[in-house]
């Protein structure tokens, strides 16, 4: 952080970094340290999905796909294979970045709605795959998985150890969408964003762009749904169900759509809405609906927008 790039972010930048971090390092002391856990999965999960809707301009109804099929390769390898935590992870997220790729293949031939709906029918196929394979045990999920020692010494039953791997894991991959996003590479996706055929026109292999966009965003996602099994110690089917991918998009809009931080911010709102108002039973979904609408014509440009707008008039 002492670098150079880290002395090329903007000082309002830095400080909402470390006040995130601090955050998340000091909650565990007021706050459930497995409900934090989730709400870190998730938003790394938000913030991958941002990168690709956001800053590249494609809304991916089947971002659903990475997560639960992460989260099935790293339970299954955990229990079945005997693999260490970080190497099930790991397996996770490979077979996230291969399923991006290959559905990355097909869906970028095509834009807006096309897209979107293509990214839904294969997140599907994906998941009828998995009512159907034997090793993901149908609508049981794969259960008690191990958490095992994180590189042979670390035991994660210990809730502290695995707090500490899942936010390591969150300010990584979190580090990572930041670089991306303000690296040559991110500056092009802005552009694709913008206006495709003038990046065309300028000699840049858009297909190409955005089909590495989608892999990383894929691969992003599918650490998050790895962390997450190894956190509940379950790969089950509603992670890899299309009202997933429908939940991150909420996370998104409600944080901010295209800022750094908003997906975060979604994702604890989100997130401790279902877990605070669940109390609420049926009434629950209209409590959700009516802050939405609040959100949404209060905060038109999610949370995390509206206050960066209000900050810059006051300067």
């Amino acid at each position: 952080m002492t670098g150079w790039w880290w002395g090329r972010v903007p000082v309002h930048q830095r400080i909402a970094f470390l006040a995130m971090a601090a955050f998340f390092l000091a909650a565990p002391a007021v706050i459930y340290p497995v409900f934090l856990m989730k709400v870190m999965c998730f938003a790394l999960f938000a913030s991958a999905f941002n990168l690709l809707l956001g800053y590249v301009g494609l809304l991916s109804f089947g971002h659903a796909m990475f997560l639960g099929m992460a989260g099935y390769t790293a339970a299954h390898t955990a229990k079945v294979w005997g693999l260490t935590p970080e190497l099930a992870i790991l397996a996770g997220t490979a077979v996230s970045c291969a399923l991006g790729f290959l559905s990355g293949l097909i869906a970028i031939r095509r834009q807006g709605i096309y897209f979107a709906m293509i990214t839904l029918a294969l997140a599907q196929m994906v998941y009828f795959f998995c009512v159907q394979v034997p090793f993901t045990h149908g609508e049981d999920g794969i259960q008690a998985v191990p958490r095992g020692r994180l590189f042979g010494l670390i035991d994660l039953t210990d809730v502290g150890a695995m707090y500490a791997m899942v936010f390591v894991i969150f300010i990584s991959g979190f580090l990572l969408i930041y670089r991306i996003i303000h690296s040559p590479f991110g500056q092009v996706l802005k552009a694709i964003r913008e206006n495709e055929a003038r990046a065309k026109s300028i000699g840049y292999d858009t297909d190409r762009y955005k089909l590495l966009a989608y892999v990383l965003s894929a691969a992003l996602s599918g650490l998050a749904g790895a962390a997450n099994a190894m956190v509940f110690q379950l790969a089950a089917l509603n992670a890899v169900h299309w009202t997933m991918s429908g939940e991150v998009v909420l996370m998104t809009l409600v944080g901010g759509l295209g800022t750094v931080f908003g997906p975060v911010a979604g994702a604890l709102v989100v997130l401790a809405m279902e877990n605070y108002l669940a109390q609420l039973g049926a009434w629950v979904t209209i409590a959700q609906g009516v802050i939405f609408v609040v959100c949404v014509l209060a905060f038109r440009r999610g949370i995390v927008g509206e206050l960066g707008r209000v900050l810059k008039k006051s300067l």
